[in-house]
């Protein structure tokens, strides 16, 4: 049996218990107006979510060119052109296709024109990445998506984006070449194979 103490401390614990619960509960409009007052957690809000980074003020038109070197495979962009605002994600597909009846390795390489403009363009998913291994008679639509720096010298108002395909010797099951294998597309870091056919 419990003690009269006992049984008015259990009873204090109660009532403290059931208001600390409610005070939570409490909280929530309180803590959601004071959120809508000071736009604290706006990213809460899907339909309020902008990229602050895109310079709407400015545009850049994006010359798309496609290349092979000695390799026998059909490869273009969808789009010749496209005009874009600085810090807004873009993306563009190429068209590939292996024209012969054998299975072949290619990689792209990307350059830049004007060259400067290089390191303002940022590359978030690209088949430059990486090798591509194609079957014989194989198309495929590949996408590119990309952004242009905000920080691109104001002078810059078009870009050209060309890729050459270069056959690559070897081979690798599709799967494995199209895993993406580090940034490649850095003008630094990449060179052409050192032996082409041709």
């Amino acid at each position: 049996m419990f003690s009269l103490e006992n049984k008015q401390m259990f009873g204090k614990l109660a009532v403290f218990v059931a208001v600390m619960f409610a005070f939570g509960f409490a909280l929530v409009p309180v803590y959601k107006k004071i959120c809508e007052v000071t736009g604290v957690n706006d990213f809460m809000r899907p339909e309020q979510v902008k990229n602050t980074q895109v310079d709407t003020s400015r545009s850049v038109k994006i010359e798309f060119d496609a290349n092979t070197r000695n390799l026998p495979w059909t490869f273009k962009p969808e789009v010749s052109t496209l005009t874009v605002h600085p810090g807004e994600l873009t993306t563009v597909i190429y068209d590939v296709t292996n024209t012969t009846n054998r299975d072949m390795v290619g990689q792209a390489i990307p350059s830049y024109g004007p060259t400067q403009a290089a390191e303002h363009f940022k590359k978030l998913e690209c088949f430059c990445f990486a090798k591509q291994t194609f079957v014989a008679n194989e198309s495929r639509r590949m996408p590119v998506v990309f952004l242009v720096d905000p920080e691109l010298p104001k002078d810059i108002n078009t870009i050209t984006l060309s890729y050459t395909f270069f056959e690559m010797p070897g081979g690798a099951s599709p799967a494995a070449a199209q895993a993406p294998a580090g940034n490649l597309d850095s003008p630094l870091s990449v060179t052409p194979p050192a032996k082409l056919p041709g």
